[in-house]
């Protein structure tokens, strides 16, 4: 197989660490948008993300819900920062597919995103061959989603953050502790998976989220990460890190 340094297809992305017993029970559920997805993941979950298939800086991403009421079940979706509500699964569906059009879409199961002041957030996980050739996680970063956004990509308006900063309220110290040594562990088996299927790639950035339960749901994987969301941190340790090990891997050959 030739060895890849990017992969575009989330879906692609998904279908290799499902094959994981470990990483796959860490991932919401996902599927393809058709109609009856739409309708069986809306009723089963209540909420959930619609995003398109091939995509960068969390550009065309919706998020859906299916809303109970005294007059029976609405549906509602937020694309950008603009909402709409509808009283029939067709009439959400029909104007859905309007926005989609004839791009290839996936739905995942959405994640009660813990929050800080309000706004949603989640964690890229940056995880790179060292200059040994060993999978490492070398950065933690918080992303805070933007007033009124559903996604907390930094060029989206999402806010680079410290996570201990953003885990503090919602934890203790000891907690807290063990919760970044997980991220950097799940992070490290990421990048140990993947090397299996594409033995090409150099860095990942895994996207997670964490709920109540302080479960670390995988969002989203990335091939090709920005690096430069580190230097945002006015502790620059992770982004002199980071950037070491990229030019190492620009000037040395991975180990396979």
């Amino acid at each position: 197989m030739k060895a890849k340094s990017t992969l575009t297809s989330k879906w692609i992305k998904t279908k290799v660490l499902l094959r994981s017993p470990e990483i796959s029970a860490l991932i919401p559920e996902t599927v393809r948008l058709t109609r009856e997805n739409a309708k069986r993941m809306l009723d089963k979950y209540g909420m959930v993300y619609i995003k398109p298939e091939v995509g960068t800086y969390g550009n065309g991403v919706i998020r859906a819900e299916r809303r109970s009421g005294k007059s029976g079940a609405a549906y509602w979706y937020q694309s950008g920062t603009k909402q709409r509500t509808f009283g029939t699964f067709e009439a959400f569906y029909t104007s859905l597919k309007g926005k989609t059009g004839s791009r290839n879409y996936l739905i995942q199961k959405g994640i009660d995103l813990l929050k800080a002041k309000g706004r949603r957030f989640d964690i890229r996980v940056m995880v790179q061959r060292s200059p040994s050739g060993v999978w490492e996680t070398t950065g933690l970063i918080g992303r805070v989603a933007g007033e009124g956004k559903i996604v907390t990509n930094y060029h989206a308006g999402g806010k680079p953050t410290s996570v201990e900063k953003l885990l503090a309220p919602h934890m203790s110290d000891a907690v807290r502790a063990e919760t970044m040594k997980r991220l950097r562990k799940l992070g490290k088996d990421v990048g140990q998976f993947y090397k299996e299927k594409y033995p090409g790639f150099k860095q990942l950035g895994v996207d997670v989220g964490l709920d109540r339960s302080l479960t670390p749901w995988i969002i989203e994987v990335n091939t090709n990460p920005d690096p430069y969301i580190f230097n945002q941190l006015s502790d620059k340790t992770m982004y002199r890190k980071v950037m070491a090990y990229r030019r190492a891997q620009q000037t040395t050959r991975p180990k396979r």
